[in-house]
């Protein structure tokens, strides 16, 4: 009998396991991925924030500040976008009053997706009769228009952010959760969930581990596009007078004092409408880009 001093092949392979990617692997993936409207919206968008930011570092003057002797002034080197009617500086109101709006319908936005995806999840999970209810209810606030809730509130309460931010969110959850409800019922079809149903995994545990994370990508990307949406509605609810109230720096306010002298001084209404739009258009694209590489992952 003799013995071999060879190893054998087993031996001499060692057991690897697959290495889960790194987080810079991961980010680095996510970001090669994307469309070109993402990252043209993303850098616009990182300017504006920053801006506004740092604004009241940079603003070279008090935007409530009025001095009448100085009114409706152009653009100079002491007043680069020029003065307003009552002798404010446009610029210190634009940097400033972007903080406003930009603001506003962020936590719009944020508080919607937050009611918005819990609503829609827990009646995805749910159905039967919960789900019945949710839905409906559902159906009756996306009948309501934003601008009508706004008035009734305004009536009740008095113009103001919470006014506003309120007005906004009442309905605004609405998209989200339908998105949530429809994204959920996807995923509960699915071999791996049924597999976890079966092993005898909580509700929690489903949700937390496969379908929030699988919901992700679709929500962000609604996300954006309503923040531009919401941004549009923010600056016609104070146009109206029914958001932030004087003397306040608001870019909508901005515009509607500048009706009257639009002729005369056309860098009065460009200033704050070029924001309003660029701000807007920023995270539209932002929205778009995520929403072609859902659209790709999924197969369409």
């Amino acid at each position: 009998m003799t013995i071999s001093h060879f190893p054998s092949a087993t031996a001499a392979m060692p057991m690897t396991t697959p290495r889960r990617p790194s987080t810079l692997s991961r980010f680095t993936d996510f970001i090669r991925r994307r469309h070109w409207t993402f990252y043209a919206g993303s850098a616009i968008f990182l300017v504006i924030i920053l801006l506004l930011i740092i604004a009241p570092w940079i603003s070279p003057y008090n935007p409530a500040q009025q001095n009448l002797r100085l009114r409706l002034n152009p653009p100079s080197a002491a007043y680069w976008l020029g003065t307003d009617h009552l002798g404010r500086d446009v610029l210190s109101r634009l940097l400033i009053g972007g903080r406003f709006t930009v603001t506003i319908a962020a936590i719009t936005v944020i508080l919607s997706v937050a009611i918005g995806t819990f609503i829609g999840i827990i009646s995805g999970r749910s159905r039967g009769i919960l789900d019945e209810i949710l839905m409906r209810i559902v159906d009756l606030l996306i009948a309501i228009p934003d601008v009508v809730i706004a008035i009734f509130l305004v009536a009740i309460f008095g113009p103001g952010y919470g006014t506003l931010i309120a007005s906004l969110t009442i309905v605004g959850w609405t998209p989200f959760a339908r998105l949530a409800r429809g994204l959920t019922l996807s995923i509960n079809s699915r071999e791996y969930i049924r597999a976890a149903e079966v092993l005898g995994c909580t509700r929690r545990f489903i949700i937390v581990r496969h379908i929030i994370p699988n919901t992700i990508w679709p929500i962000a990307a609604v996300a954006f596009l309503r923040f531009g949406h919401k941004l549009i509605t923010v600056g016609g609810l104070s146009f109206l007078g029914l958001g932030v109230q004087p003397p306040a720096a608001d870019w909508a306010l901005m515009l509607a004092d500048a009706q009257a002298y639009a002729e005369r001084m056309p860098v009065l209404v460009i200033a704050p409408g070029l924001a309003i739009f660029l701000s807007a258009l920023s995270v539209t694209w932002i929205g778009h880009g995520l929403n072609i590489e859902t659209k790709k992952q999924n197969g369409h």
